[in-house]
């Protein structure tokens, strides 16, 4: 030992980071996706990335919008820069409730908490309601934030089918008595029922009420969450579950899709009750979100065709949506298999016996295009044959370009496979933390 440096143990490994035995056990769940290594390569102009969830905001009235938060910093900037509310602005609250009215939801401004985006919300819910241990049922796949949170909080997920209706009920079924045969605590059924990230399926109306009463009789709350429902390329807006059973759904919301997820304004619409207690996690948390944000969207929703907007975002995403689907039925070699999104962001494809999209992504990355592998969409390491393709933000020129290079891609995979067979790619259980290009 040399003066004033302590020895090191002789154990043959060297260990970097001198707090490693410092961290709470929860961080050990916290691990890096595939798609955020590659984020700088990914991000080149060159490559064409089909991997990001990132809206397209080109068609913002920025003038509008400009003019107005200078309107606000001189009329109102005491207020609009200073500490606010854990709760939220009181008017944005009001206005949040006409939004979710649209989805037939009766709620009062009290029980409606703004958070910094709908994630800060997740993360919230998990947090009060998940011991280490505890189960949460989900879709398989699932977005993954969500399997963010509920690994960094130590909970179980446990997966459940989707077919093209949604959410499948038998299984849900099938899954909570497994669960409660198990004496294990599911604690809640976590579902994105519209536009679904990543499948891109919608929860049929036939089947909103059978899964909100399975909930109901086995004791499981419900968490909506529902960034893209306003997003429907037909103009139609779905019945939340919140509608169905108040008592029993958490419901969030977000302004990332339908204004500007920058800006970072969620919200969670809760029982009373389960409200109380979000407004002290928020304290807890963030101590207020950032008033003067807040104040920008309450401003743009009372002076602007906020609905009006939304339509041109939606045919704008339908046009790119209409785009994708075109290109893989031109491109993607037979075997293959996608969803047939009718809002929303993204496709999610099957690929061909013996191809894995998670070792093929660096490879695809080298072709110059990006995609979301599907391993990181299940808390359980499956998802090897399956991706993630975003079409909210590229023009249909480049996703048809991409989908192109995607497909020679594919097919030199396949013939790998053809030739030497298919090799089985070492899966490590566990979500993988989203970065700006998965969310």
């Amino acid at each position: 030992m040399t003066e004033n440096r302590p020895a090191m143990p002789q154990t043959g490994r060297h260990n970097l980071d001198p707090h490693l035995d410092r961290y709470a056990a929860r961080t050990a769940g916290m691990t890096a996706s595939e798609i955020r290594a590659l984020f700088a390569v990914a991000s080149r102009p060159e490559v064409v990335s089909l991997a990001g969830g990132m809206p397209n905001l080109a068609a913002l009235p920025l003038d509008t919008l400009s003019a107005q938060v200078g309107e606000i910093i001189a009329e109102e900037g005491l207020v609009a820069l200073q500490y606010g509310s854990a709760h939220g602005v009181p008017a944005l609250r009001d206005q949040i409730c006409e939004i979710m009215a649209l989805e037939g939801i009766k709620a009062h401004p009290d029980d409606v908490v703004v958070t910094v985006g709908s994630q800060m919300g997740l993360d919230m819910v998990t947090r009060l309601f998940c011991d280490p241990g505890d189960v949460v049922i989900a879709e398989g796949p699932s977005y993954v934030g969500a399997l963010g949170s509920f690994s960094a909080y130590q909970a179980n997920v446990v997966h459940v089918a989707m077919d093209e209706n949604g959410l499948v009920p038998e299984g849900l079924r099938e899954a909570l008595r497994q669960a409660e045969k198990a004496g294990q605590r599911v604690k809640f059924l976590y579902t994105i029922p519209n536009f679904h990230n990543p499948a891109g399926v919608t929860l049929s109306v036939e089947r909103r009420p059978e899964i909100v009463e399975i909930c109901r009789e086995h004791g499981v709350l419900i968490i909506e969450d529902n960034p893209y429902g306003l997003l429907g390329f037909d103009g139609q807006a779905y019945p939340a579950l919140r509608s169905l059973d108040p008592d029993n759904v958490v419901y969030l919301g977000s302004f990332s899709k339908t204004f500007a997820s920058g800006l970072r304004v969620g919200w969670v619409l809760a029982p009373h009750a389960v409200r109380e207690k979000l407004v002290l996690a928020a304290e807890s948390a963030t101590l207020c979100p950032p008033t003067f944000n807040q104040m920008i969207v309450s401003r743009y929703l009372a002076t602007h065709d906020w609905k009006g907007q939304i339509k041109k975002f939606r045919e704008n995403y339908r046009e790119r949506r209409d785009a994708m689907l075109s290109a893989l039925q031109q491109y993607l070699p037979p075997g293959c298999s996608w969803t047939n999104p009718d809002g929303g962001f993204y496709v999610w494809v099957t690929v061909p016996e013996g191809v894995d999209t998670k070792a093929m992504l660096p490879r695809a990355v080298t072709a110059r295009v990006a995609y979301a592998s599907g391993t990181g969409f299940y808390a359980d390491g499956f998802g090897s044959r399956q991706m993630r393709l975003s079409y909210c933000y590229p023009t249909p020129e480049r996703i048809r370009e991409g989908v192109r290079r995607l497909a020679a891609v594919l097919e030199s995979e396949m013939d790998l496979s053809r030739t030497f067979g298919s090799v089985k790619a070492r899966t490590i259980p566990g979500p993988e933390t989203p970065s700006p290009d998965t969310v």
